[in-house]
């Protein structure tokens, strides 16, 4: 039996084609990254809202660790110039 078939806690995940800790896994992503796409997958059978919220909390903290020390601005396209009035 595959450890993805057994569900501890719940039945949200069961009627899914693909759990969420198996995608994540086989894909070895990052803990922030997995958590957001599993609140995202069991928002409507579990959590609703509150789900989705921790879900933005989780990309919130991708974004800061990846960009927060960029600018959020990107560069223009070659050949472009920005003019102001």
């Amino acid at each position: 039996m595959s450890v993805y078939k057994k569900q501890i806690g719940g039945t949200h995940y069961k009627d899914m084609k693909i759990q969420p800790s198996e995608f994540i896994n086989e894909n070895k992503l990052l803990f922030a990254e997995g958590n957001a796409i599993k609140y995202i997958c069991r928002h409507a059978s579990k959590g609703e809202v509150k789900d989705l919220e921790k879900a933005k909390h989780y990309i919130d903290m991708i974004i800061d660790r990846d960009y927060g020390d960029k600018p959020n601005v990107k560069p223009l396209p070659p050949g472009y110039t920005l003019t102001t009035k």
